[in-house]
């Protein structure tokens, strides 16, 4: 596979398992994608919750997504992005208007502050089906 087809491939089946570590305890979580692309693998989560925590303190970290029999593996260094007008464009999409209401409700004193966005950039993809099991790793650089 391409990185442009991984980027396809990823973007059409946008929910992914995080790999993180709590010491020195693997932590995995469904995650949801929101963009892929030369930019980045970009998702979001709230920075209350412990996967926030744990990427802040470690952000060496693993994707896994499923993509109609191929597995996609991709790991990377995580980098928080502080960047207001890419939470406003995340909240406006409609796969995300559950963020929409929250901004909009008040339930947070601060919504900027609440929400953390994540990209991975250069990271190494490691494509994987059942009739290659066997071969050697394709890799992927990102």
């Amino acid at each position: 596979m391409t990185k442009y087809e991984i980027f396809q491939a990823i973007t059409q089946n946008p929910g992914f398992y995080l790999a993180t570590l709590e010491g020195d305890q693997p932590r995995v979580r469904a995650m949801f994608l929101y963009r892929a692309d030369e930019n980045g693998i970009i998702f979001h989560t709230a920075t209350a919750k412990d996967v926030y925590k744990q990427i802040c303190k470690n952000n060496k970290a693993e994707l896994c997504f499923n993509c109609n029999g191929t597995q996609i593996r991709i790991s990377g260094e995580l980098e928080l992005m502080d960047d207001n007008d890419l939470k406003d464009e995340i909240v406006e999409h409609p796969s995300r208007a559950f963020l929409k209401a929250w901004k909009e409700s008040g339930v947070f004193e601060n919504f900027y502050e609440a929400i953390a966005v994540f990209r991975l950039k250069n990271g190494t993809a490691f494509p994987w089906t059942m009739d290659k099991n066997f071969a050697p790793k394709e890799k992927v650089e990102l």
